[in-house]
C-alpha cells in the first residue's frame, strides 16, 4: 500500500508548534508510508492545484491530509482526489491545527501528538473502501398539504418556478382561518382582500396550469422516499362538478334542508347545498351529503332543477382514491384553538354572549352570521365586553406556552369595537402583554390610551369566574395584587392558545415526522433549519410546527418552496451519499431496535423475512444504528469497526 501524506504548514499556525522535519523523522518506518510533503497552504486555491498534480504525478494509493478541521475541508480535498483520478474516499485528514497546535503549547508533546494522529491515520486509510455515490431519478412534482396563507405560498412558488403541485385542503375551499376575518393586525388589512391576489393566481393566473387543487380532500397514505414518494389522497365528492358549474348560487336558495353552519362556528344555519361563504374559493357550491333530504331517502333535486347548467349536480358523484409520484412534501395544516369548555370557570358553553376569538371574527365579519353587526343574543349592542387573553395558556395545567399572536388579535378587537360598538365599555384580562414587531405596538398603544379600555393583570386563570345575572355576564375577577372585583359584560371574548391542528397527530404518524412535546410538527433544528422536518423530502411551513402570525407563516412556505428547489433540483439526478450505514441480511434477526433509534426514519423491515433494510436516500450516516445492533450486523460505511480500530491501535502504539 502506497500512502502519501501532505503537511499543510498553514503559515506558522502549525509549524511553529509542529516542526515538519521533526514530523519526517517521528514518522520514518512506518508500515505503508510513502512520502511525506509539506505545502504552505493546502487549502488555498494553489493548494489545491499543487495537490491535483502531485496526486496525477505520483499515483499514491491512499492520501493523509495534515492540516486543519475536516469539518471544513474534507468535501474540498475529496473533489481534488475525484479530479486526480483516485476515489474520493481515499483520503483521511488529520486536524493538527485545532486539535494539537492551537492546543499544546509544548513543541515535543505537540510533534509527538501529531505524529501519533497521523500514524493513526496511514493506518486508518489503508482500509478505506472505494465507496461510489450513485444517481437516481427523482420526480419534480410536489405534494402540498393544506391550503391557507403558508400552502398558498409554497404552491405557487413552486408554480411559478415550473413545478407541477399538487394541493390538497380537506375544506372545500381554499385560503385557510384568513379568509374569514374581517380585518388583520396590525394595519386592519381585509382578509379575503389580502389572499384574493394568490387565490387568483392559483386558479386562473399564468401558471395555474401547473396546479392540480384538491378540495373536500386528505392525504391517506405515503410510501417511498425523497424523490419518491408514492402518496394516495381520498377526495370526498363534492357533488358539484367544478369544471361547469359557473358559480351563479342559484342552486343554494331552493334547498330545503338545513345545518350548522361550521364556517360561521355553528352560529348560524347554511343550506344543505351552500358556498362556505362571499367569495370563497373555488366558487363551487359543495353538497353537505349528511344534511341533504335526498341522501336520507326523500325525492328531491330541487338544487338539480334551479341549476342553469345541464348536469352540473351529480347526485351519483362518489368519492375518489387518487395516487400521485412527487418528489417532495409540503406540510402546511395550520393550527387550532384550545377548547374553553375545558375552563368552565369562564362559562363558555354554559352562558350566552360568551365567544371565542375566532366565533368574534366571524360575528363581526360582513359575511358572517349578523352581517357584520355585533349583537347579544337580545339583539342589542353590546354596552360592555370583557375581552379575556391568555386562555389556556402560561398554564401549566393546560399549555405553558404563549400564542403570541393573542394579544395582538385581541387589541384588534378593541379597534373594531370602537367602530361597530362605540359605546361599549372594554376590560382586558390579561396575564402578560405581547407585542413584537415594528408595526403592532401602534394597536397596543392605542388600548393602553382609550378612555373607554380597562385593563387588569391576573395571576392565573382561576382567578377569573363567570355567573349568570339579571340577562349578563358577571366577570368576578382577582388581580395580581389580591385585589377583587367584577364586571358586568353583555359580551364576552375569550381568546384561547393556539395548539395543533386536529389533523397534526394523524399526519406526523402517516408522514413518520415526529412532534414535539406540545403536540405540534418537529422542525430539524429550532433556529437552522425551521422549515425542514427530519425526514428528508418533507418540509414544514405555517403554523403547524408552532403558533405564528399570517408574515410568518407566508416567510415559512416561501423556506420550504426555497428547500425544494434547491434539494430538489429539476431535470437533475439525486445524488446518493455513500457514507450510510449497511445491514448484512444474513445475520440480521429483525429485532427492530435499530428502527426505534433512527432519528431519519431510514430504517424499515422486510415483509417476508422482517429484516432490517437502510433506505440510503433516508440515511444521514449517523452511526446510531451501528451502535445500537445486538448483533453487530449494521456496518457504517467509512466507518468499520476495522477502520476506526485500526487507528486506534496505530495512535496508541
Amino acid at each position: 500500500m502506497k500512502t502519501a501524506v501532505y503537511f499543510c504548514k498553514c503559515g506558522s499556525n502549525i509549524t511553529e508548534r509542529i516542526p515538519v522535519a521533526r514530523i519526517s523523522q517521528s514518522l520514518s518506518g512506518t508500515p505503508d508510508l510513502s512520502y511525506i510533503t509539506p505545502v504552505d497552504f493546502l487549502c488555498s486555491e494553489d493548494g489545491k492545484q499543487f495537490l491535483e498534480q502531485d496526486l496525477a504525478e505520483k499515483k499514491p494509493d491512499r492520501v493523509v491530509v495534515a492540516a486543519c478541521s475536516p469539518r471544513e475541508y474534507e468535501n474540498a480535498f475529496r473533489q481534488v482526489l475525484g479530479r486526480a483520478g483516485l476515489n474520493p474516499f481515499f483520503v483521511q485528514m488529520v486536524n493538527i491545527r485545532e486539535q494539537v497546535a492551537w492546543v499544546t503549547p509544548d513543541v515535543e508533546q505537540a510533534t509527538t501528538k501529531a505524529a501519533r494522529l497521523i500514524r493513526g491515520a496511514i493506518a486508518r486509510v489503508a482500509r478505506h473502501q472505494p465507496l461510489e455515490t450513485r444517481e437516481i431519478d427523482a420526480s419534480p412534482n410536489v405534494l402540498v398539504v393544506g391550503g391557507g396563507p403558508a400552502g398558498l405560498k409554497a404552491a405557487l412558488m413552486l408554480a411559478e418556478a415550473g413545478r407541477k403541485v399538487i394541493l390538497v385542503e380537506k375544506a372545500p375551499v381554499l385560503g385557510g382561518l384568513p379568509v374569514r376575518y374581517e380585518e388583520l393586525f396590525p394595519n386592519m388589512e381585509c382578509g379575503p382582500c389580502m389572499l384574493e391576489p394568490v387565490l387568483g393566481e392559483v386558479f386562473h393566473g399564468k401558471f395555474a396550469g401547473n396546479f392540480e387543487v384538491l378540495t373536500l380532500a386528505e392525504l391517506t397514505d405515503v410510501a417511498g422516499y425523497f424523490g419518491n414518494f408514492q402518496v394516495k389522497i381520498r377526495q370526498a365528492a363534492r357533488y358539484v362538478d367544478e369544471t361547469t358549474c359557473i358559480g351563479c348560487g342559484m342552486c343554494i336558495a331552493p334547498c330545503p334542508s338545513t345545518t350548522d353552519n361550521e364556517f360561521n362556528c355553528g352560529l348560524n344555519q347554511r343550506n344543505a347545498i351552500a358556498l362556505p361563504f362571499a367569495g370563497a374559493m373555488p366558487n363551487v357550491p359543495f353538497l353537505d351529503a349528511a344534511a341533504c333530504v335526498r341522501f336520507r331517502g326523500e325525492s328531491c333535486q330541487l338544487c338539480k332543477d334551479a341549476c342553469p347548467v345541464e348536469d352540473t349536480i351529480r347526485f351519483d358523484e362518489t368519492e375518489r382514491l387518487l395516487e400521485r409520484n412527487v418528489g417532495a412534501i409540503v406540510v402546511a395544516i395550520g393550527a387550532g384553538l384550545y377548547d374553553c369548555a375545558k375552563l368552565p370557570s369562564l362559562g363558555y358553553g354554559q352562558c350566552e354572549d360568551i365567544y371565542t376569538s375566532l366565533e368574534f371574527e366571524r360575528l363581526m365579519a360582513s359575511n358572517g352570521p349578523t352581517g357584520g353587526a355585533i349583537v347579544t343574543h337580545s339583539g342589542a349592542a353590546p354596552k360592555s365586553v370583557a375581552i379575556v387573553h391568555c386562555v389556556g395558556s402560561l398554564d401549566a395545567e393546560h399549555k405553558p406556552y404563549c400564542s403570541g399572536v393573542c394579544c395582538d388579535y385581541s387589541f384588534k378587537f378593541n379597534h373594531m369595537l370602537e367602530a361597530k360598538a362605540p359605546v361599549a365599555q372594554v376590560h382586558h384580562f390579561y396575564k402578560e402583554l405581547v407585542a413584537p414587531g415594528k408595526e403592532e405596538f401602534a394597536l397596543q398603544q392605542h388600548v393602553v390610551h382609550s378612555f373607554q379600555t380597562t385593563l387588569t393583570r391576573y395571576a392565573k386563570i382561576d382567578d377569573l369566574r363567570v355567573s349568570r345575572s339579571d340577562g349578563k355576564n358577571i366577570l368576578e375577577y382577582t388581580d395580581v395584587s389580591g385585589c377583587k372585583g367584577s364586571f358586568p359584560a353583555d359580551m364576552i371574548v375569550l381568546s384561547p392558545a393556539v395548539v395543533p391542528a386536529a389533523d397534526a397527530e394523524r399526519l406526523g404518524d402517516l408522514l413518520e415526522v415526529t412532534r414535539d412535546k406540545l403536540g405540534f410538527m418537529e422542525e430539524m433544528h429550532g433556529r437552522l433549519h425551521a422549515s425542514q422536518s427530519k425526514v428528508k423530502g418533507i418540509y414544514l411551513a405555517g403554523s403547524c410546527q408552532a403558533p405564528m402570525d399570517i408574515q410568518k407563516a407566508i416567510s415559512q412556505g416561501t423556506a420550504a418552496a426555497g428547500y425544494v428547489l434547491s434539494e430538489l433540483p429539476e431535470g437533475r439526478k439525486l445524488q446518493v451519499e455513500a457514507i450510510t450505514a449497511s445491514v448484512d441480511q444474513e445475520r440480521c434477526s429483525g429485532c427492530k431496535v435499530c428502527a426505534t433509534v433512527c432519528p431519519y426514519k431510514a430504517i424499515a423491515h422486510t415483509p417476508e423475512r422482517g429484516r432490517a433494510e437502510i433506505n440510503a436516500l433516508l440515511c444521514h450516516g449517523c452511526g446510531t444504528c451501528v451502535a445500537a445492533c445486538p448483533a453487530g450486523v449494521i456496518t457504517g460505511n467509512h466507518f468499520t469497526n476495522d477502520q476506526i480500530l485500526a487507528e486506534v491501535k496505530a495512535i496508541l502504539q
